[in-house]
């Protein structure tokens, strides 16, 4: 069984940063945080012109398998998209900011 480094992570925004939403990346789990930034300019060609674009590559502690892994992401004032993955509860809440929480499939 392999075991999951990363996830990639894309978003468009329209407008502002207020209207985002994730895209479905051609790929979103790896091995290794290198190759999913290697993919990832790749992966964003396929949404050219489709907002205002950001990505990451987000770190997933392998330990994490058996756990409901939970991907929360925001996008700063600065204009940088940060993501983290955590270990969550089975209520699944969102800020009501600019900050989206979805559960990761296991």
């Amino acid at each position: 069984m392999e075991h999951i480094a990363a996830l990639m992570l894309i978003v468009s925004c329209s407008g502002s940063v207020d209207n985002c939403q994730e895209l479905p990346s051609p790929v979103t789990v790896f091995e290794t945080m290198e190759e999913c930034r290697e993919i990832l300019p790749q992966a964003l060609k396929a949404f050219e012109g489709q907002g205002q674009l950001y990505s990451t590559c987000v770190t997933v502690d392998p330990a994490m398998v058996e756990e409901d892994a939970v991907l929360t992401w925001d996008i700063g004032k600065d204009g940088v998209l940060r993501a983290s993955v955590d270990v969550g509860e089975m209520t699944v809440a969102s800020n009501t900011r600019r900050e989206n929480v979805v559960v990761v499939p296991q």
